[in-house]
């Protein structure tokens, strides 16, 4: 009985260490995001890292775990950058930052949210290539991020997302062909249209995918 309750005390204990931690540890994420952007409208104010606890923060969503799975941010007036931080919640599932004045890269790091079913980042400023490590995401369904200032190639990798129900990195700037393969046969060309520099559909066995174009 005293061996029963000593292992008791200890999980218990282990417990009460372990769930701060990761409070802690996704409480600096936010937090590092917040310092990241300009927030005229205040809508994040009740981000206060004296209050270890990020699930009673405003906009944040938690599990039972007190563990972060919703960030909703969508048309929240926000302005700067994306921090690689986020890539530290790993149990979120929605990250809606749409309709703000994001600048900058999309940080290769969001590739480790495993559990992510929504990355909504559309109608920003945000330069850059889009990461391939998004590839990992292999809970994804809805990946937008239309109208923005994206470069480069679509990611070839992003094929392999075989639960993506929507895709759309229409008004951006991206260049040479796009995917036709995997999950990308049920997508139409209006998930590509009003990129300039954009050929067309990838033509398998026809047109190389690195050969030629204005990338």
């Amino acid at each position: 009985m005293r061996a029963m309750f000593h292992l008791l005390t200890a999980f218990l204990l282990l417990s009460t260490l372990l769930a701060p931690a990761n409070a802690n540890l996704e409480g600096d994420a936010l937090y590092a995001f917040r310092r990241s952007v300009k927030d005229p409208n205040g809508v994040l104010e009740s981000w206060d890292l004296n209050l270890v606890d990020p699930c009673t923060w405003f906009h944040v969503t938690c599990d039972s775990d007190n563990r972060v799975t919703r960030l909703d941010l969508g048309n929240a007036k926000l302005s700067g950058s994306l921090v690689p931080e986020l890539g530290n919640l790993e149990r979120l599932q929605y990250l809606e930052l749409y309709m703000n004045n994001l600048t900058g890269p999309i940080p290769k790091e969001l590739g480790g949210l495993r559990s992510l079913v929504s990355l909504d980042l559309y109608h920003n400023i945000l330069t850059g290539s889009i990461p391939a490590s998004l590839s990992k995401l292999s809970n994804l369904k809805f990946l937008r991020l239309n109208i923005n200032n994206l470069t480069g190639k679509i990611p070839r990798e992003l094929t392999k997302l075989g639960s993506l129900k929507i895709f759309d990195v229409s008004n951006n700037d991206l260049c040479g062909t796009f995917p036709t393969s995997g999950s990308f046969s049920k997508f139409s060309e209006e998930s590509f249209m009003n990129n300039p520099r954009l050929e067309g559909p990838e033509l398998m066995g026809f047109v190389r995918y690195d050969v030629g174009g204005s990338c």
